[in-house]
């Protein structure tokens, strides 16, 4: 991956593909994760998906079919990929970020529950169902976005991103 993640000119690494990148190993073992935990509890892909839907449109989502299904893809890697870009950058102002990625990526991770499940989910159409909210899923919730988001974030930045403060 390092050696093929390269600008135009093949001469040091492209930010933009390395955070593209990241943020798809991030959003996809976060899906996955979430795939698993859930056909356990008889949850299809299809459901996951709608619900992640049903944040933009609302409840509608569930008649949309395939879809309010390819939306919710969508939302997904745009919400992976935004949380890339803002470790990335942070990284780049920041140099313990990268020196310390467990520690970061772990706290990073915290973060991204919090701010997901107390601030955005508040702000959209996602139903909001109490059965869901059980102690096996608040578990699964919070070791997800540390393992899958933030663990994996801070490491593949480190060991992928271009060295060096942002230039200005």
């Amino acid at each position: 991956m390092g050696a093929g993640v390269r600008d135009a000119t093949g001469d040091r690494p492209s930010a933009v593909l390395t955070v593209l990148w990241i943020g798809l190993v991030a959003g996809t073992l976060d899906i996955s994760e979430n795939i698993i935990f859930n056909y356990f509890r008889g949850i299809t892909p299809k459901m996951i998906f709608q619900y992640i839907a049903s944040g933009l449109i609302g409840m509608r989502s569930i008649q949309m079919g395939a879809a309010s299904v390819a939306l919710g893809v969508v939302i997904h890697c745009l919400i992976a990929l935004t949380w890339t870009t803002i470790f990335y950058l942070a990284s780049r102002r920041i140099p313990a970020l990268t020196r310390h990625p467990v520690i970061s990526g772990l706290t990073f991770g915290g973060v991204v529950y919090l701010v997901m499940n107390f601030a955005v989910l508040t702000l959209t159409a996602v139903p909001h169902v109490r059965a869901a909210k059980t102690p096996a899923a608040l578990i699964s919730a919070v070791l997800a976005l540390l393992l899958c988001i933030g663990l994996p974030i801070s490491w593949l930045v480190k060991r992928f991103a271009p060295p060096g403060p942002l230039e200005n």
